[in-house]
């Protein structure tokens, strides 16, 4: 099991690296249908791994100065209490309901990548250069004033990014940036890095409500798994400087549509 783990780990961490947190979500499928974890053992061990890849990911960030440690830390804490009912939610379910929504979120995901990807182009063939958010928070710090709406928005959104995580053991970097971007008005590159904080708390905090709910982990296998990751991410994260971003989006976006039309084919055919 050894001699598979680690050239699937080595490629999964490849992916993150390569991707950003977005690529977490192939982690599951491939614990189950390749290494033969039950759903819910390869949903609690996804926590493992990408919260360690994430947390290890975030270190390049850190010394490039695009992690707002303070907000990311705000926004992950927000989101404690959607994690917590995710967990719960996850093994309340049928593992077969799981699979198949799980094949329904990504297809989601490739469908926004798409988006994100022709948003692009057409910006690229406008002549239009990628336009940074103000930097300034929408909820103000200052004492006695607080813009009650944008707090109600960032609430939910934290809420709903820690329910994602807790229910599918994903990092949900593809939910993560994009709230950042909108609900603290993060630059881009500033939002990727701060999203590593977000996943990290949120992957912690569902691991810990799963570890009191009887879930068994082949601790040997998460760990190399979690090892091979680990480097792979940081080899991705050089690919992204020779490759470009549009072929990337593709390739990880038709990789995504295939192994979802596999988990609804594996998963599906059991309800009938």
């Amino acid at each position: 099991m050894l001699a598979l783990t680690l050239p699937i780990g080595l490629v999964v961490g490849i992916t993150l690296g390569a991707l950003g947190g977005g690529g977490s979500i192939l982690t599951v499928p491939v614990l189950v249908y390749l290494l033969g974890l039950d759903p819910r053992s390869a949903t609690t061990g996804s926590l493992v791994i990408v919260g360690v890849t994430t947390l290890i990911g975030m270190l390049p960030h850190l010394r490039a100065r695009r992690v707002r440690l303070g907000q990311g830390v705000v926004f992950g804490l927000l989101g404690l209490g959607g994690a917590f009912v995710g967990s719960l939610l996850s093994t309340a379910v049928p593992q077969n309901v799981l699979l198949a929504a799980f094949a329904g979120l990504m297809l989601v995901v490739a469908a926004v990548m798409t988006r994100r990807r022709w948003a692009a182009a057409r910006n690229q063939a406008a002549g239009h250069g990628q336009v940074e958010a103000r930097t300034t928070p929408v909820v103000s710090l200052r004492p006695f004033r607080c813009d009650c709406h944008a707090l109600g928005v960032l609430l939910l959104t934290a809420t709903a990014v820690g329910l994602l995580t807790g229910f599918f053991g994903v990092g949900g970097g593809f939910a993560v940036v994009p709230a950042l971007v909108l609900a603290m008005r993060l630059p881009m590159p500033v939002a990727v890095g701060t999203s590593l904080v977000v996943i990290t708390i949120n992957s912690a905090s569902s691991l810990l409500s799963r570890l009191g709910q009887d879930v068994t982990l082949d601790w040997a296998l998460i760990g190399s798994f979690t090892a091979a990751s680990v480097i792979g991410s940081l080899i991705g994260a050089r690919i992204t400087a020779k490759v470009s971003p549009a072929r990337l989006n593709l390739a990880f976006t038709v990789l995504l549509v295939v192994v979802a039309l596999y988990t609804a084919a594996r998963s599906i055919p059991q309800f009938l």
